[in-house]
């Protein structure tokens, strides 16, 4: 199947989504407007990965693997073990491929906000102390930096393989393309499958 962008009619309505991208390229945001847009149930994945303090937690896997047995479903496409469990099931893959300075611009917002207001992100974790971003190899700022071509590199491997044919793959980079994709063609979408249903 060819990649399709931000004004391309996806060729069914999604029923299991995954939202690719960088840390702070709005995964999660997507996910969850994807899902209420179409009445597909919603879980995110970091809340089934890290337990209190930020600790792995044993029963992961067992719970992607329940949540990608339902018929309905969105989430982001993140987590080593997780992503072949995730598109294995998924029919639409969504990509979001924005600037490095924009993902780069937003996770730090993000962070200095949540960590500030002393936010929880889930399970009852808190961003660590902002002092961190300078000692700690695998902070979320870090990490954005270094993984930014990953996400590209994933998704031309899954165009690649055995899944392209049957996953519809959209392309968006930067939020006047997700905004444009969100208004036309889920939108559309969303309205096909109410008049399916009725």
């Amino acid at each position: 199947m060819p990649l399709l962008g931000p004004a391309d009619e996806l060729p069914r309505s999604p029923r299991r989504v995954v939202v690719a991208g960088t840390s702070g390229a709005g995964k999660t945001t997507l996910a969850r407007q994807i899902a209420d847009e179409l009445g597909l149930s919603y879980v995110e994945m970091d809340s089934l990965y890290h337990g209190p303090q930020w600790t792995p937690r044993p029963e992961f896997e067992d719970d992607v693997r329940a949540f990608v047995r339902g018929e309905a479903w969105a989430t982001e496409w993140q987590y080593t073990r997780a992503r072949p469990l995730l598109l294995e099931r998924a029919d639409t893959l969504i990509w979001l491929d924005h600037r490095k300075h924009t993902v780069l611009r937003r996770i730090t917002v993000r962070t200095v906000v949540r960590r500030l207001r002393n936010e929880e992100v889930c399970n009852g974790n808190v961003e660590p102390p902002l002092r961190t971003v300078f000692t700690d190899r695998e902070h979320i700022l870090r990490w954005a930096w270094k993984s930014h071509r990953r996400t590209g590199e994933r998704v031309a491997a899954v165009l690649a393989g055995e899944h392209g044919p049957r996953l519809a793959v959209v392309r968006l980079r930067g939020q006047r393309e997700v905004d444009q994709w969100r208004a036309g063609p889920l939108r559309r979408a969303a309205e096909r499958g109410e008049r399916s249903v009725r």
